[in-house]
């Protein structure tokens, strides 16, 4: 506290002492019981959180399981924690088995939506997980394999998601193939940009 010439302690002191322990009184309360705990979360460095390369070679045929890369993708499934904002929503994710399909599935039902995926059938082993953390999240899941290069089938995943979630608000186009190119691929890529 700071002090005056003449008399002792300031007023401006003694109101800012106030208010800090004020405020500090009504922020804790409010800190413990939206956290349940009275301590603030000590941060944590994300640079030391993850795996860092490098990691070992490897290599599946198309289209792969992410259940199988080591180590294995983090998509959310015990980080992301939702707060409702698409309660009553009805999702169709494409390519919801993985990657940021996955990421998105599991991160709609925790945000309280309904989720249907699609999925290439040899996935299936990497969907199951999917639906069962849509259904953990107290979510319907639908899976609903096929390949999306069928006409046919992209009628069929429509129809299976709108009679079983009961409606379609959100579709997320995300499915998608992905594969490393080959050097001389990538040098003929880089010219037609001219770069």
């Amino acid at each position: 506290m700071t002090r005056h010439k003449d008399d002792g302690v300031s007023r401006r002191a003694i109101v800012g002492g106030a208010a800090a322990g004020l405020a500090s009184s009504l922020v804790s309360p409010a800190w413990a019981s939206a956290t349940g705990s009275a301590d603030p979360p000590v941060p944590v460095d994300p640079t030391t959180k993850y795996p860092k390369p490098p990691f070992q070679k490897q290599s599946q045929p198309w289209p792969g399981l992410a259940s199988k890369m080591d180590p294995r993708p983090d998509h959310g499934e015990t980080s992301y924690k939702g707060s409702g904002r698409l309660a009553g929503r009805k999702a169709l994710i494409t390519g919801g088995d993985s990657g940021m399909g996955r990421a998105a599935a599991i991160a709609y039902a925790r945000e309280g939506a309904d989720v249907a995926i699609s999925y290439y059938p040899s996935e299936e082993p990497d969907a199951r997980e999917v639906i069962e953390l849509i259904r953990q999240a107290g979510q319907k899941g639908i899976p609903v394999p096929g390949d999306l290069r069928d006409q046919g089938y992209c009628e069929k995943l429509v129809a299976d998601t709108l009679n079983g979630l009961g409606g379609l608000d959100i579709l997320v186009m995300n499915a998608a193939r992905q594969q490393s190119p080959s050097p001389s691929s990538t040098f003929f890529l880089i010219s037609l940009t001219g770069r």
